[in-house]
C-alpha cells in the first residue's frame, strides 16, 4: 500500500497513456495519490482527475514560477475550492529562485498570502522550495505556518534547514532523487528523518528514480523511491509503505482506507 504524495498526472507528458499510467501504478501497489494543481491550466485538470477516481486527490494553489500570472480573484476561487472534499491541501506553493520568471518580491507575496489563506482555513500547505531555503523558512515562520504544517515537497535542503523544518510541524518528503548515486545530501536527510515525519513521492513526470532516470517519470515508480527510503532506514519495505502511507493519511486527514 503506497501513497504517491506528489505527482502531475494532468501534465501532457501523459495525454496519450494516461489511464494506462494510472492503471500502472495501481498494479505496483499504489493507493492513494495527490495531483498537484498550480496555476490557472491546471487547476482544472486536477480536479477533473479528482473528481474521475476515488483514489486521487487533489491540492491547489500558485507556484512561485507562476506568481506574477496571480490575479484578483484567484485567492478566492483557490479557497472555494478547499470545500471541495477531494482537496487536502493548498499547493504547491512557496519560491523559487533557480527560474527567472516571478520576481522575488512577487513571490513572497503571493507566497505569504496563501499561507494566510490556509491558516484561515485550516488546511495543510505543500511547499516548493528550489535554491531558496533561507527565506522559505523565515517566511514560514512570520507567517505562523506551524498553525497548519503541511509537506516540505522533494526536500532538497541540508539537515540543518530539516531540523528547521521539522520544528515548524513539517514532513518531510522524497522522491527519485534518494536513488541517485551521488545524491549524498538527499540521502543522509532522509535517514535522520523521524519515521513518522516521512513521505514518499515522484513528482512525475519529473525527478524519474534510478534505473529510469532520464526517461518520464510515473507514479508506480514510487516504489523505487520506497525501496531505497527502506534501504536506506534498515527497515522493510512493507513497514516504509505502511508507514509513509499512514503519515500521508494522517497529514492530509484523509479518513479512508
Amino acid at each position: 500500500m503506497l501513497f504517491d504524495t506528489h505527482t502531475h498526472l494532468d501534465a501532457p507528458q501523459f495525454d496519450d497513456d494516461r489511464e494506462e499510467v494510472i492503471a500502472r501504478a495501481v498494479e505496483h501497489g499504489v493507493t492513494r495519490m495527490i495531483n498537484i494543481g498550480f496555476n490557472r491550466e491546471t487547476i482544472p485538470s486536477t480536479m477533473k482527475l479528482a473528481e474521475s477516481y476515488d483514489f486521487i486527490y487533489a491540492a491547489v494553489g500558485w507556484h512561485p514560477q507562476d506568481a506574477i500570472t496571480m490575479q484578483e480573484g484567484d485567492l478566492d476561487w483557490i479557497a472555494e475550492l478547499c470545500s471541495h472534499d477531494k482537496v487536502v491541501a493548498i499547493g504547491e506553493i512557496g519560491l523559487d529562485y533557480y527560474w527567472d520568471t516571478s520576481p522575488k518580491e512577487v513571490q513572497h507575496d503571493v507566497f505569504r498570502k496563501q499561507i494566510g489563506l490556509a491558516r484561515s482555513l485550516g488546511m495543510p500547505i505543500s511547499i516548493h522550495n528550489r535554491d531558496a531555503h533561507e527565506d522559505v523558512v523565515r517566511i514560514l515562520r512570520e507567517e505562523k505556518a506551524n498553525e497548519v504544517g503541511g509537506v516540505m515537497h522533494s526536500f532538497s535542503g541540508s539537515w540543518e534547514i530539516a531540523k528547521m523544518c521539522l520544528d515548524l510541524g513539517f514532513h518531510l518528503s522524497f522522491g527519485g532523487p534518494i536513488t541517485f548515486k551521488n545524491a549524498k545530501q538527499p540521502k543522509e536527510v532522509l535517514t535522520k528523518t523521524p519515521m513518522d515525519r516521512l513521505l514518499i513521492e515522484t513528482d512525475s513526470p519529473y525527478l524519474t528514480p534510478h534505473p529510469y532516470r532520464g526517461k518520464r517519470n510515473e507514479s508506480a515508480h514510487v516504489r523505487l523511491v520506497a525501496e531505497m527510503a527502506a534501504e536506506l532506514k534498515g527497515v522493510t519495505f512493507e513497514e516504509i509503505a505502511e508507514i509513509t502511507t499512514r503519515n500521508a493519511m494522517e497529514r492530509f486527514g484523509i479518513s479512508r482506507i
